[in-house]
C-alpha cells in the first residue's frame, strides 16, 4: 500500500472507532462524568473537608489529576477491549486481516479510537472538576504528553485483552480483578509518603502509580517518585505491549473467538 493509501485506512479506522463511541454517548461518556462527580462529592468535599490537607494542598485538590487518570485509563482500555472482540466474535476482523492493510495500522486504528474516547472523557472529568475546585497547571506540557501516553498504554493493554478473549465474560475479568485494585491502589486517593516503607516499595510495581504522580506533577508541580523514572516507565511499557500486540496480530494469535 502507499502512504496515501495507509493515511486513508488508519483515518477510516479512527473515524470508525471514534463514531462509535460517540453514537452511543449517552452508554460511552455520560456514565463516567456521573461516577467522577460523584467521587468529587463524596471524597473531595465530604470526605476531604475532614482530612485537610495532602502535600501541603487541599485534598479537593490533590485527588482531583487521579481522578482524571482513573477516568482516561478506564475508558482507554474499555473502549478497545470491547470494540475489538466484537469485531473478532461477528468475524469481520478477518476482513482486515486478509486485506492489504498493514498489521500495525490495524492495530493504531483501535487504538487510536481508544486513545480518543479516553482523553474524551478526562476532558470532561476536568470540566466537572470545575464546579468543585479551581485547577492550577503547572506544568501543562508535560500534563498533557503524560495522559496522552497514559491513553495509549492502556488502550494497547485493551487490544491484548481482547485478543486473548474467548468470551464476552473474559473482557470484564482484567478491568474488575487487575485493573480496578491497582487504580484505586496507584495513589489517587492518597500519597504513598503516608505507608510504612515496605509497602512503599510494593506500591513502586504498580506502574499505574507512575502515571498517576507524573499526571499530578504536571497540575501541582509535587510528586511521591521522580518524574524521570516515572516517563521511563510508561514509555517502556508501551514500547513493550505495542510489540506484544503487534506480534499477536501478525500471528493471529487469538484472531478466532
Amino acid at each position: 500500500m502507499s502512504p496515501t493509501q495507509i493515511a486513508i485506512a488508519l483515518w477510516t479506522l479512527v473515524h470508525k472507532e471514534t463514531k462509535r463511541f460517540t453514537r452511543i454517548w449517552p452508554q460511552t461518556l455520560l456514565p463516567p462524568s456521573i461516577t467522577m462527580t460523584m467521587y468529587f462529592i463524596i471524597f473531595g468535599s465530604l470526605i476531604g473537608s475532614r482530612i485537610g490537607e495532602m502535600d501541603g494542598f487541599s485534598y479537593m485538590d490533590f485527588i482531583v489529576p487521579g481522578l482524571i487518570m482513573m477516568a482516561v485509563i478506564t475508558n482507554s482500555y474499555s473502549n478497545v477491549a470491547s470494540s475489538f472482540f466484537s469485531n473478532k466474535f461477528q468475524r469481520s476482523i478477518e476482513e482486515m486481516m486478509v486485506s492489504p492493510m498493514p498489521n500495525w495500522v490495524i492495530l493504531c486504528g483501535f487504538v487510536l479510537g481508544g486513545m480518543a474516547r479516553g482523553l474524551g472523557v478526562g476532558l470532561i472529568v476536568t470540566l466537572v472538576s470545575l464546579f468543585f475546585t479551581r485547577i492550577s497547571v503547572a506544568h501543562p506540557l508535560l500534563t498533557v504528553g503524560v495522559v496522552v501516553l497514559t491513553a495509549a498504554l492502556f488502550s494497547i493493554g485493551g487490544f491484548i485483552n481482547a485478543l486473548l478473549g474467548k468470551k464476552f465474560d473474559d473482557i470484564s475479568i482484567v478491568p474488575t480483578f487487575i485493573l480496578t485494585p491497582l487504580t484505586y491502589l496507584g495513589g489517587v486517593f492518597y500519597s504513598i509518603t503516608l505507608l510504612p516503607n515496605f509497602w512503599q516499595g510494593v506500591s513502586m510495581l504498580n506502574p499505574i502509580l507512575y502515571m498517576v504522580n507524573v499526571f499530578r506533577y504536571g497540575f501541582l508541580g509535587v510528586s511521591d517518585i521522580p518524574v524521570g523514572w516515572a516517563l521511563t516507565a510508561i514509555v517502556a511499557f508501551i514500547a513493550v505491549l505495542f510489540t506484544i500486540a503487534l506480534w499477536m496480530l501478525e500471528h493471529g494469535k487469538g484472531i478466532r473467538s
